[in-house]
């Protein structure tokens, strides 16, 4: 049985997430995001023996004050727990994690943002789906070719199509009904390095975003950007970090039916070997255009969807490096929310739960064992509030 103290947390979010102009808002209110990525809850909450790590971070994350999460809401073909093992056929017992972790972020007041595919091979990803035709005798170039063939195409939209009708176990809640989902995610990371002219990516989100908001008119959608500027205004192209990815940050988030724009931000990857300052000037720059732009050219409202500090990549890495990071990226994001500017809140990469040391990857959170971290974050929180 749920506590009262989750009831009303469930209770008071009735009613969905909106746009009005450069700002998110609930029931005519402007609404900030404080969060965090877990791509693992769906994985850990389909197992008895372990769905409690999820349970325990949502409880750790509210009272930071956190009110927002991003996950997978996919694990494809031949793979340990996989949710859709072959096209359009679904692991229940894995489905039913995912139900699992809706319902659980209800309770805990988390607003959840759900992704709907891959562009890496992790959990299957674009290069999965074009193996899927291509073992079924077509004949395709390239994992590119899951922008484009229809095949492809068609299977991602059943994809689209099982989880926004999927009706949640635990709940008795259709996906595309519960005001707890945010937002839907159209691909982590799309890149078409194969064609820097944008055209395939956006097609692509064009005919998937039509395609969504036809089934779900409720939820907002983003693509899952990484921010990359393209062909669309050539002089943006100057804050990329010296490449293109084939995506187009002002264009593909212009498209109607996407409501707001979303940057990451990897500038020990992006710009390997260049030094920390130089590094911290580009983040600044980075989420300073992108703001910007959302404020004049879009109008819509941006999120950092990722962002971290890895102990692997990080010279003299150390706790206090991380907490100052975070608290540069918070600050950023907070000058934009008190003048009234488009940057609706940030979720940082990423939370692991306790006893997890096997999927640690550099930048993981485990939020209980990071005290100073913590405070960085219900810091955030607590500024955020005061501009509800």
């Amino acid at each position: 049985m749920s506590t009262g103290k989750s009831l009303f947390c469930y209770a008071g979010r009735q009613g969905f997430v909106r746009t009005r102009g450069a700002h998110f808002v609930k029931h005519g209110r402007r609404l900030y995001f404080n969060g965090f990525n877990a791509y693992w809850l769906m994985y850990m909450a389909s197992d008895d023996s372990t769905k409690d790590k999820v349970t325990t971070t949502f409880q750790q994350a509210s009272k930071l004050g956190m009110n927002a999460a991003r996950t997978w809401a996919f694990s494809d073909g031949a793979l340990y727990k996989a949710l859709q093992p072959s096209p359009g056929c679904y692991d229940e017992q894995v489905f039913k994690g995912l139900d699992f972790v809706v319902s659980e972020a209800g309770k805990y007041g988390i607003y959840l943002i759900l992704s709907l595919v891959n562009n890496w091979t992790d959990y299957g990803g674009k290069r999965q789906y074009v193996q899927w035709a291509k073992d079924q005798g077509h004949y395709l170039n390239n994992d590119d070719d899951f922008f484009s063939d229809p095949v492809v195409k068609g299977f991602y939209k059943n994809h689209i199509k099982a989880v926004l009708t999927r009706v949640n176990s635990i709940t008795g809640v259709a996906y595309k009904d519960d005001p707890t989902i945010f937002a839907w995610e159209l691909m982590n990371e799309p890149r078409c390095e194969s064609d820097l002219s944008g055209k395939p990516v956006q097609d692509w989100v064009e005919e998937m975003a039509a395609y969504v908001k036809s089934i779900d008119a409720n939820h907002l959608l983003e693509v899952g950007l990484e921010g990359y500027y393209g062909e669309s205004m050539p002089d943006k192209k100057q804050f990329n970090p010296g490449y293109q990815v084939g995506t187009d940050f002002i264009a593909n988030t212009r498209v109607p039916g996407i409501d707001f724009g979303t940057i990451h931000i990897y500038p020990e990857q992006w710009l390997s070997g260049s030094s920390e300052e130089v590094q911290a000037e580009f983040v600044g720059r980075w989420i300073e255009s992108h703001i910007q732009d959302s404020n004049t050219v879009l109008v819509k409202p941006l999120l950092v969807t990722e962002f971290g500090k890895s102990s692997r990549v990080t010279p003299d890495y150390s706790e206090s490096k991380r907490d100052a990071y975070f608290q540069s990226v918070f600050n950023t994001v907070n000058g934009s929310a008190k003048s009234g500017g488009s940057c609706g809140g940030e979720l940082f990469w990423q939370v692991m739960a306790s006893g997890m040391e096997g999927w640690h990857d550099g930048y993981e959170v485990v939020l209980e064992e990071c005290p100073s971290t913590a405070s960085v974050i219900a810091q955030e929180s607590q500024k955020l509030s005061t501009l509800y």
